[in-house]
């Protein structure tokens, strides 16, 4: 496995040509069976700020991906494709999300967890069982794939964008979808509009949406006042607050974005979804929520 653990990011994000100069050296330099030594790299390769930058935002990245993986087969019954990988981890190097996996394959520690089709790169399987069983990521992989549905909506609290504070018990005796999501995610924005008809459709029934972003936890370089500009772009009404590393971790140590809780009046966590979905099924779920309200039964 990879073998040092950064002892922190640095505050700026990588600069995209600093990241192609590093995912270019790992495109050459990555061989089966030896694995990449990211402390080697990091004193005699990559010296200067930007490129340890993109080093670190990778080596982040690289401990993500097998719970990615492990999510999306678990929540669609097949694997990712690269471009969805590449999406997810905004990698924009041409190749990026192909050297990951590559690195990956190389380490004769990793657990042997995915096959590939050996004509185009892309996932041909992955077994969730061996991500399970592993001990690095059998824990956190277990908590984001099982266990929510039917068990109470862990609280939360935190600040909006201006400032003030938002706790979870705003929300008690109230049916909610919990969002969370970051300014530059694809499947974010395609979910956004859809969140704007729910909330149109369902406020008056009781439906409550509050959307937590991640652009802090994560480092990305938007301001509230991007984010707020997104929010009108995009229709949105409803709360607009930030996920903090606590309720990130409460609800599962969230990794894939988006990632969303369906909670009725109870506070009862009634659906649980990973990345993106079409607008019937978020409104089958938030309907299943709101029983009384549209003449439904659980």
């Amino acid at each position: 496995m990879i073998a040092l653990v950064l002892a922190a990011f640095l505050a700026a994000p990588p600069a995209p040509e600093a990241e192609a100069r590093v995912v270019e050296y790992l495109k050459a330099n990555v061989k089966p069976g030896q694995p990449v030594v990211v402390s080697e790299l990091y004193n005699t390769v990559f010296t200067g700020p930007e490129e340890r930058a993109a080093l670190n935002r990778l080596f982040n990245t690289f401990f993500k991906l097998p719970l990615y993986m492990a999510q999306q087969q678990k929540a669609t019954g097949k694997p990712p494709t690269l471009a969805e990988i590449s999406e997810q981890f905004r990698f924009a190097v041409p190749g990026q999300a192909d050297v990951m996996l590559r690195i990956m394959e190389s380490d004769p520690r990793m657990p042997r967890f995915l096959t590939r089709d050996p004509a185009t790169g892309e996932i041909a399987s992955v077994d969730v069982e061996k991500i399970l069983a592993h001990p690095r990521f059998g824990k956190a992989l277990e908590r984001t794939i099982t266990g929510f549905e039917g068990r109470p909506a862990p609280v939360f609290s935190t600040t909006t964008y201006d400032g003030q504070p938002f706790t979870s018990a705003a929300l008690d005796g109230k049916a909610r979808l919990v969002y969370f999501w970051f300014t530059g995610c694809p499947p974010c924005v395609r979910t956004s509009p859809l969140l704007a008809e729910l909330d149109k459709a369902y406020a008056a029934k009781g439906l409550r949406i509050v959307a937590l972003n991640a652009d802090r936890v994560l480092e990305l370089p938007y301001s509230d006042e991007d984010r707020a500009a997104y929010a009108k772009a995009h229709g949105w009404t409803f709360t607009l607050a930030h996920m903090t590393a606590e309720a990130q971790e409460a609800y599962g140590a969230v990794s894939v974005f988006p990632t969303m809780f369906v909670v009725d009046a109870k506070g009862t966590i009634v659906r649980h979804f990973v990345n993106f979905q079409e607008k019937a099924v978020l409104e089958e779920a938030v309907r299943a929520a709101l029983p009384e309200q549209v003449g439904l039964r659980r």
